[in-house]
């Protein structure tokens, strides 16, 4: 499904009408742009030795921003790793993000403040989470059309996990009110697209009884589209959804990866030609929607900003290393106390070592 096409053209769908004024078309740009300059900055920050690592979005920022701009505040996020722009879009500071990566935060967020649970490294995981979060929805009542929904990010890679197929399973027989969202950038790590799945990842939801759609995943506007109707009908009542976003990573898996041992060079020049951001640019300017002042507005903005979370993060203080057993667990535990202990008789145990040295 496509509404915005590859040179910038507009063309509606009966099933998916999207209507937007210039400033939500304006606001939509500028999510983009923000969300890459973060990533690039981050990227950065990683290299030189300010972050510990770093799983870069750069060519997902369409299927993130405009699924995520297709939420209600009352609705729930469960991530994966790389979904910063949906969190830009649940309004986390950047420097959150930062902060967990830097291993200088036990987590990074308060899910219930940003409806966004923190991110999820063991691949397909979330979508258990998300299930079973949405169970517990549909037990509480909180369905209807202003009810409650929940989406669950996850890539490609994670189809193949059972983590993942359990969570189909669970979500097409209790009806539970989710939305699978798949951002299929057809590289699990250095696994191809072809290696995991016969079929278009999309159609896998018909085996477990639930509608799946492929949408052109650099294409915001279909992502929004398509996501806020996926949305509406888990909150009705009327069960999952799988969304396949089909689009493409173009950095690194993550900045411990080099693609270019796995993956050739041509393959990802033909998709920096279906650069998301491009394509909303020209669409806008053609349309009139946005001028050269806009524009350069929103790229002073994200200099602004890519130079502010520099800043942010190195000043980032590092916590008390004991601080990690007080996000154990909500009261205090024998056990928990014991290993406190022998681990500050262990930090002890360095203290004038340099010294002696």
């Amino acid at each position: 499904m496509q509404l915005l096409s590859e040179n910038g053209e507009f063309h509606e769908h009966p099933e998916y009408p999207l209507d937007l004024d210039s400033e939500q078309l304006r606001a939509l740009y500028r999510d983009l742009v923000l969300v890459r300059r973060i990533d690039s900055e981050a990227v950065l920050l990683q290299r030189t030795g300010e972050l510990g690592l770093w799983a870069s979005l750069l060519g997902q920022e369409a299927a993130q921003v405009g699924s995520a701009r297709a939420l209600h505040s009352q609705d729930m996020v469960f991530p994966s790793y790389r979904e910063h722009g949906v969190a830009w879009c649940r309004g986390v500071e950047p420097r959150q993000l930062l902060e967990m990566w830097r291993g200088v935060s036990n987590g990074g967020w308060d899910p219930a403040k940003y409806g966004l649970h923190l991110y999820t490294i063991v691949i397909g995981s979330q979508a258990l989470h998300a299930t079973g979060y949405a169970m517990g929805v549909q037990r509480d009542g909180a369905i209807g059309p202003d009810g409650s929904a929940v989406i669950a990010y996850f890539g490609d890679g994670a189809t193949s996990q059972g983590d993942t197929n359990e969570a189909f399973v669970y979500a097409a027989v209790n009806n539970a009110p989710v939305v699978f969202f798949c951002q299929n950038n057809q590289w699990a790590i250095s696994e191809p697209m072809e290696r995991q799945s016969r079929v278009p990842l999309y159609q896998r939801a018909a085996g477990f009884g639930f509608p799946g759609v492929r949408i052109d995943g650099n294409d915001v506007l279909a992502s929004l589209a398509v996501t806020r109707r996926a949305l509406q009908e888990a909150r009705e009542g009327n069960g999952p959804r799988l969304i396949e976003a089909f689009t493409y990573r173009l950095g690194a898996h993550t900045t411990n990866d080099d693609p270019k041992r796995y993956r050739p060079s041509e393959e990802e020049e033909k998709w920096r030609q279906r650069d998301p951001i491009a394509r909303l640019r020209t669409y806008l300017t053609q349309a009139g929607i946005a001028d050269e002042a806009f524009l350069t507005g929103v790229d002073t903005e994200a200099e602004e900003l890519g130079e502010r979370l520099r800043a942010d993060c190195r000043g980032l203080p590092d916590p008390e290393p004991t601080q990690i057993f007080a996000e154990a667990y909500a009261e205090p535990h024998r056990h928990l106390e014991r290993q406190r202990a022998e681990f500050v008789d262990y930090l002890a145990s360095f203290e004038g070592a340099e010294g002696e040295r």
